[in-house]
C-alpha cells in the first residue's frame, strides 16, 4: 500500500484540541496528489490536460483521538474502480502510534474542465490507477462514458 508519515498541525485541530472532522478528509486528499505525483501526474499534468479530480462522496469514520504533533501515518488504496476509470473509491486509513484512528473513503471521478463533465482518464493515467494498491474488498464501480461521448 501507499503511505506517508504526515503531522497533525496547528490549522487542523478544533476548539477541543483535536484534530478537526475536514483536516481528515485534507490528509486524504494531500495523500492522493502526493500519489499521483509520485506517479507521473503532478498538479502542472493534470493542468495540462484540463483534468482534475471531483469527490463526488466522502465518507469519515473516527476511531481514536489526533492532537497536536502526533504522528500521522496516512495510507491510500483502492477499493473500487471503473472499467472505463471515470469513477474511483479510495480508501485512506490513518494511523496513530500503529493504532487506525479514522478512515476516509471518497468516491471520486475525473473531470473534464473543458467539456464540465465526467471523463475518462488517459491511458497512462488510467495505467497509474490501475497501479494502487487495491483493498480486500474492491468492487468495480458503474463508468460514466457513454456511447458517443468518449
Amino acid at each position: 500500500m501507499y503511505e506517508r508519515t504526515m503531522v497533525a498541525g496547528w490549522g487542523d485541530m478544533d476548539f477541543n484540541a483535536h484534530m478537526r472532522n475536514t483536516a481528515y478528509m485534507d490528509k486524504a486528499a494531500d495523500i492522493r496528489f502526493m500519489f499521483f505525483a509520485d506517479h507521473g501526474f503532478p498538479m502542472a499534468e493534470f493542468s495540462r490536460l484540463r483534468l482534475g479530480p471531483v469527490v463526488m462522496k466522502d465518507e469519515v469514520e473516527y476511531f481514536r483521538e489526533c492532537r497536536l504533533l502526533d504522528a500521522l501515518a496516512v495510507r491510500m488504496e483502492l477499493s473500487g474502480l471503473s472499467e472505463d476509470g471515470t469513477r474511483m473509491r479510495i480508501r485512506n486509513e490513518i494511523y496513530r502510534e500503529g493504532v487506525l484512528a479514522a478512515r476516509v473513503t471518497s468516491t471520486a471521478g475525473w473531470f473534464d474542465l473543458a467539456a464540465r463533465k465526467l471523463a475518462a482518464p488517459p491511458p497512462a493515467l488510467m495505467e497509474v490507477l490501475r497501479a494502487i494498491p487495491r483493498t480486500e474488498d474492491f468492487e468495480v464501480l458503474p463508468g460514466s462514458v457513454r456511447a458517443g461521448d468518449a
